[in-house]
């Protein structure tokens, strides 16, 4: 493998990314009021319905934005963790389904104990049903050679099989009627805030922003992380870092986030497990982590505006008529412009000799 890093755009100083990210917003919410005045819809109106229906009340906010930014920030953390290696998972959304498998199976087989010791239980088998759900993809790679992006991603459809096959068979609930579970116990329920849908995934998903922080920035593996992301090869020559393990334990700790978020879902929001349980989050988490130069702290903030969006685009498809589907429209432009913009500073600081800020 070459030294040149997989992701050249970390180069670019944190405030002048939050300065792309603002413009790349702001291009992507015009593009989307020029392709609605195309289309024959009110921009304005359509633009105001989106802003109400991420941020026109608290409860909006709370329970819809807030809601949705849990697991695309938990996702985030995770994707941030193995991009950082230069290991490109994308199977997030594979190992978000295996998290909710096994805190579905959990949650039903443990509302005997009490909600703090269930609660746990459950969320510790998820991260580890997700990093599981990982180790064929590391195997293939540190053994075979195998391009992780390949096998990543091609396990996703085959977790959206086993859920299908979970809900029509061993997971279905018991009148079998319907191709979802059973709710999960009360005891395996996530507390909430008093009046709203915003349950203690948020308060986890802060947490864990804070601990990858540090782990990125004040270890020797986070120090290491970084290393084998710009290049592995050096990495060991240089440095004597083993870079095979450096990024096997990213994947895994990749997957088992990836995993706990999918825990998160079922035991905050749906208590229950069928089909669809995710409208793409393992995906949106790319654009997520990536918006934010895979920096932490930056994903609460991406995953606050992909959260918001997506609370959004219901209330414009409600209150004006559009559909939901248009707020890709943002998000696409978002994607593009930022990495046309990072990539740009980050060949600029290479040429320059500038160096990844942590």
């Amino acid at each position: 493998m070459s030294g040149e890093p997989v992701f050249p755009a970390a180069s670019a100083s944190w405030g002048r990314s939050l300065g792309i990210t603002g413009l790349a917003a702001g291009l992507g919410l015009g593009a989307l009021a020029l392709g609605l005045l195309a289309a024959g819809y009110h921009p304005a109106r359509a633009l105001a319905a989106l802003w109400t229906g991420a941020f026109g009340s608290w409860y909006a906010f709370s329970s819809t934005t807030l809601v949705r930014s849990v697991p695309l920030m938990v996702i985030g953390l995770a994707l941030a963790t193995s991009f950082r290696a230069g290991a490109l998972n994308i199977g997030a959304e594979g190992q978000f389904y295996a998290g909710a498998i096994a805190a579905t199976w959990l949650g039903l087989h443990l509302g005997g104990l009490p909600g703090a010791l269930a609660i746990p239980l459950i969320l510790a088998g998820a991260g580890a049903a997700g990093a599981l759900w990982i180790l064929v993809p590391v195997v293939l790679k540190l053994r075979f050679q195998v391009l992780e992006v390949i096998s990543t991603l091609l396990l996703n459809f085959v977790a959206e099989a086993l859920v299908s096959l979970m809900v029509q068979g061993p997971l279905q609930e018991a009148k079998r009627i319907y191709p979802q579970s059973d709710p999960i116990a009360l005891s395996a329920r996530l507390p909430v805030l008093p009046g709203t849908r915003l349950h203690l995934g948020l308060a986890i998903a802060l947490v864990l922003s804070g601990g990858c922080w540090v782990l990125f920035t004040r270890t020797a593996w986070g120090f290491q992380l970084r290393a084998v992301g710009a290049g592995p090869r050096a990495a060991e020559v240089v440095g004597g870092v083993r870079s095979a393990r450096v990024i096997g334990g990213a994947l895994f700790w990749s997957g088992g986030l990836a995993g706990l978020a999918g825990a998160l879902e079922v035991t905050g929001v749906s208590y229950a497990l069928f089909q669809n349980l995710s409208p793409g989050y393992g995906f949106t988490a790319i654009a997520v982590a990536l918006l934010a130069r895979l920096h932490p702290v930056g994903v609460l903030g991406t995953g606050l505006l992909f959260g918001a969006l997506e609370a959004g685009a219901a209330g414009m498809q409600r209150d004006a008529g559009v559909p939901s589907v248009a707020v890709y429209v943002v998000q696409a432009v978002i994607i593009v412009v930022v990495l046309l913009l990072l990539s740009r500073a980050g060949r600029r600081a290479a040429g320059t000799g500038g160096r990844p800020e942590q």
